[in-house]
């Protein structure tokens, strides 16, 4: 696989402000960013993306016809869209219209107004997502037959981990909707890696750890915990309770890598 650079990107820009388009557009040329095209709403967006692919959609989150979260949620559920990087631009601060488009599977949310190093960091997320390079472990851990079981009840945010995971090399992966689900499954099989969400319906995160670490037949499984939880209590007593390591959602795929290469070791 050839990487990416930057200025290589494709970028469609789904924002109804003229004002807000010309200064995300200047930021893109800055970056060397050239050939991108923009539209005004979620429908123009998604008939554009039917004719061309693009490799990354930046969009804000108030749109004429849709919200960005729904734009992003219709595009995950197409086969022929679900595997676009989305970037949502937005002014919003609160956890519950932040959460779905988490859970959603997105690249970057940065906040309205942002700073060009900003969208740096979210274009080097980018790129990482779609050429991230296998990871390296010094044990020459054959990564392909490594068996990940992946827990979130949100299918948007499991298809957007599946495709991290098997971007990075990983092709044995088995996914579970909750925690109750996923200690069913942990009963007959056995895994190398669990990578489970924080906040789930029936058995959440913290209670899936501590059945994993005192109750099942794999207490030394290494268990990576992805959450939009910004609660720091609650992330820290399920450190305590045996976590290998805490990302954040939305995450970024190199920081990720650098998780699971450190785990695996």
């Amino acid at each position: 696989m050839v990487d990416l650079t930057i200025d290589q990107l494709s970028v469609l820009l789904v924002e109804p402000s003229a004002t807000q388009r010309r200064i995300i557009e200047g930021y893109l040329k800055a970056y060397a960013v050239t050939n991108l095209s923009s539209v005004l709403t979620g429908s123009e967006a998604l008939i554009s993306m039917k004719q061309y692919i693009p490799d990354l959609v930046i969009s804000s989150m108030h749109l004429a016809d849709m919200t960005g979260t729904k734009l992003v949620q219709t595009m995950r559920m197409d086969s022929e869209l679900e595997k676009i990087p989305f970037m949502l631009v937005s002014s919003e601060t609160d956890y519950r219209y932040l959460d779905p488009i988490r859970q959603a599977g997105v690249i970057a949310l940065l906040p309205k107004p942002f700073e060009a190093e900003q969208l740096h960091k979210a274009l080097c997320s980018t790129l990482d997502f779609l050429t991230p390079g296998e990871l390296k472990t010094r044990g020459g851990i054959d990564i392909e037959n490594l068996k990940v079981l992946i827990v979130d009840d949100s299918f948007t945010a499991r298809q957007h981990i599946s495709r991290v995971l098997h971007n990075m090399g990983f092709e044995n992966l088995i996914e579970a909707k909750d925690g109750v689900e996923a200690s069913e499954i942990i009963q007959h099989n056995y895994f190398d890696l669990i990578v489970t969400d924080y906040n789930m319906p029936n058995m959440n995160g913290m209670e899936l750890v501590e059945y994993i670490r005192t109750k099942s037949e794999q207490a030394s499984i290494p268990i990576l915990l992805v959450s939009s939880e910004n609660d720091e209590s609650r992330l820290a007593a399920v450190q305590q309770a045996g976590v290998s390591a805490v990302c954040d959602k939305p995450f970024e795929p190199e920081y990720v890598k650098r998780l699971l290469e450190k785990i695996l070791d």
